[in-house]
């Protein structure tokens, strides 16, 4: 036999209050499942810094347009797996836009085999490699790794004004230097032992 208790007896009032309380949790959780549903959407829908990478390229100029065209050159190796050259992905954009109509931007993909006669030449063992050169197409300074953009900016300023770079070491030009090739006396090797009379 079941007791009624005050406590145990649902009023209509009491039951009322009991489904706005629902109603009003159920509501937060669809508006909830709704604005991460949204997120994930435009989150895929972001560009990545790989996709910027590809972007960059496919304006870059063509490294035979920037050694002919007479205006210096910023010429940058990287792959897309690159964590740095992602990193400096947004930067490189927004130098591209300020500078680009002064300056060639040059990217070469390392993963290409097409480029390994600009990795030989250039020495690249790292990337980002960027390589700065001068309006006849002469390497005038490399550097190594990912670059704050004011150093990036600064050196930019510089290679159009043909001044020295601040942020980097510069290569200058050299002379072609062959050693002297010596014929090599008998008397001096030390296997000799003197047997040799001259």
């Amino acid at each position: 036999m079941a007791v009624n208790s005050p406590q145990s007896t649902v009023t209509p009032q009491n039951q009322s209050k009991s489904n706005g309380g629902t109603r009003i949790r159920n509501f937060l959780i669809a508006l909830v499942a709704i604005a991460l549903t949204v997120a994930l959407f435009l989150g895929f829908r972001t560009e990545t810094p790989t996709g910027v990478l590809e972007a960059l390229a496919a304006e870059a100029t063509p490294i035979e347009v920037a050694m002919s065209n007479g205006k210096p050159t910023l010429m940058e190796f990287y792959a897309d797996w690159c964590t740095s050259c992602q990193a400096m992905a947004p930067d490189m954009v927004e130098l591209k836009q300020q500078y680009g109509d002064k300056l060639n931007f040059v990217m070469l993909n390392v993963d290409n085999n097409k480029w390994l006669p600009e990795i030989s030449r250039y020495r690249v063992d790292g990337i980002p490699d960027f390589v700065f050169m001068n309006n006849k197409g002469v390497a005038i300074a490399q550097s190594i790794g990912e670059q704050p953009r004011p150093v990036m900016a600064a050196n930019l300023e510089a290679l159009i004004a043909e001044q020295p770079l601040p942020y980097i070491q510069s290569a200058g030009q050299i002379s072609p230097f062959q050693p002297p090739v010596a014929e090599k006396s008998n008397s001096e090797d030390p296997r000799s032992h003197g047997s040799q009379v001259q």
